[in-house]
């Protein structure tokens, strides 16, 4: 298991301190965010924040985000522009976009289309970069684009498999009724667990996000067990946004536990 940390898991850590945390815990590398509470880098230069992190062994697996990427219109093509430049400038492997998930644009047909008209704009925007761009379904209902086959079709219509990946996240999945993995077209998985017993699943939420442990109620073991048997290598990436998650004083600890207990899970399934 090749794993890596988001940075909303430990938003309070500052970047270089993040990039020491996920060094320390073998991670492949690192997803850093510009929608924290932290200004992107802490203010560092992208060409500085980059060396930074391969000085310290650590690849820039992503930078997010551009949301919402499927409303297309001038101020989100300058967003699209603007992060890819950054994402040039300190060496980061993708970007990441994110669709609208307030209630609106998910009518039949109307979603298709808009997700259409932004992935063709984008496609040569990503041609002239050498980037990938990470595409990630929304499982919850009032999102936009939750289908990863959708995606996948549209992307076919496109001939757009070279620019665009998926991004597997253990929590949208089990949200949008799970369906085809695509391990083949997948880019980077993201994990976090829900362990309230007392949440329907409808219910849950992103401040629900936490580590994984034997208290997992989204499937995190068998999702990745799954993906991993079919083909897939890239980053396993942490991705928690619960409070409580956010406010453990020891994150090396509680992180280097749920990584073990997944990795000894997946051997036990493996045997």
């Amino acid at each position: 298991m090749k794993t890596a940390l988001n940075h909303m898991t430990t938003p309070n850590l500052g970047y270089a301190e993040f990039l020491d945390l996920a060094a320390r815990l073998g991670c492949v590398g690192v997803e850093v965010r510009n929608d924290i509470a932290r200004p992107l880098f802490d203010g560092m230069h992208p060409a500085e924040a980059g060396a930074l992190a391969r000085d310290k062994g650590v690849r820039l697996v992503g930078l997010s985000q551009v949301y919402p990427f499927n409303s297309w219109d001038a101020e989100r093509e300058a967003a699209v522009r603007s992060l890819i430049a950054t994402a040039q400038a300190c060496g980061a492997e993708t970007i990441s976009l994110i669709p609208r998930n307030d209630g609106t644009g998910g009518g039949n047909g109307e979603r298709q289309a808009n997700l259409r008209v932004a992935l063709k704009a984008i496609k040569p925007m990503i041609d002239d970069s050498g980037l990938v761009a990470l595409v990630e379904p929304l499982g919850f209902l009032r999102s936009s684009l939750r289908s990863k086959s959708e995606l996948v079709e549209t992307l076919d219509a496109l001939d757009a498999h070279k620019q665009f990946k998926l991004v597997h996240d253990t929590f949208h999945h089990t949200l949008a009724d799970g369906g085809p993995m695509y391990p083949e077209f997948t880019g980077i998985v993201h994990i976090s667990a829900v362990v309230d017993p007392k949440l329907a699943i409808g219910q849950m939420e992103d401040e629900h996000r936490a580590l994984v442990d034997s208290r997992d109620r989204l499937g995190n073991v068998e999702q990745i067990a799954a993906l991993i048997a079919a083909g897939y290598d890239g980053p396993i990436s942490y991705e928690c946004f619960s409070p409580e998650t956010h406010a453990i004083a020891n994150p090396y600890t509680a992180i280097k536990t749920s990584f073990e207990y997944i990795s000894s899970q997946l051997r036990a399934k493996a045997a």
